[in-house]
């Protein structure tokens, strides 16, 4: 489980997140919504340690994300940033075994190339392997970046924004693919979202942010409702429920 205590996050006279307190439960797929500026990918990155807390705790099954080590908590938890580029020219291969890093330290051994090999396969990215980068488009490189994440074999797997570059068919391949994470591979899957379609239909615990703090949090039948949504956005919202799925239609 990944517990939050008072986090909080000052950056010059903006208080990016204020006192949050939150428990992630552990295995299955947690949303966290909100428009822009609630304070989502900065929470996020205060978890993973990519951003110093101005004040609180965050720990994954007891270990302090502050003062772990790091290779001890590389191999607890991994992130996928939305920033995620790397300028040296590598082939989705090199970049997925990468992922291998905090296990290998660069020496690749044979179970390291089977987890990539598996990593790939998961992604379907087998034709792609000895291609550059540069040469894919932003959704193939997406899911390369995504494959070096589960390459990784953390418990927690954190994405933020996952469906940038992504249409609609590849974005919905790729919620299912990180469904399939978190059930077929048993990772606890935290993501930030912006589409509460997706949040309502592939979650199983969701998180609504907004002004810094938790606004609301439950499942989602819980979230998906008129009057959470209009608290959280600030706009009108109209909410069908297709196949037992809340799907949500905006209006303003």
């Amino acid at each position: 489980m990944i517990e939050i205590c008072n986090v909080s996050k000052t950056l010059g006279d903006t208080i990016a997140v204020r006192g949050v307190s939150l428990q992630i439960p552990r295995k299955g797929v947690t949303s966290i919504i909100g428009p822009n500026g609630a304070g989502k990918s900065t929470l996020l990155s205060m978890v993973s340690r990519l951003l110093p807390m101005t004040a609180g705790t965050v720990t994954v099954d007891g270990l302090d994300v502050t003062s772990a080590p790091s290779d001890l908590l590389a191999k607890r938890l991994s992130i996928l940033r939305q920033d995620n580029r790397i300028s040296s020219r590598l082939t989705v291969r090199d970049l997925v075994e990468f992922g291998r890093y905090p296990y290998s330290k660069g020496r690749l051994t044979p179970e390291d190339r089977e987890k990539a090999a598996a990593a790939i396969g998961f992604l379907d990215l087998e034709d792609l392997t000895e291609r550059f980068l540069d040469e894919l488009s932003g959704g193939q490189c997406q899911r390369a970046y995504v494959a070096m994440v589960l390459c990784q074999d953390t418990d927690y797997v954190l994405f933020d924004e996952p469906l940038n570059n992504f249409d609609m068919k590849h974005a919905v391949n790729m919620m299912k693919l990180l469904r399939r994470a978190a059930d077929d591979l048993g990772k606890t899957v935290v993501l930030v979202l912006h589409d509460l379609n997706f949040a309502s239909c592939y979650s199983d615990y969701i998180v609504a942010m907004r002004d810094g703090d938790v606004a609301h949090q439950g499942t989602p039948d819980e979230i998906m409702r008129r009057e959470i949504i209009r608290s959280v956005y600030d706009m009108d919202v109209e909410i069908q429920d297709v196949r037992g799925r809340k799907i949500t239609f905006y209006y303003t």
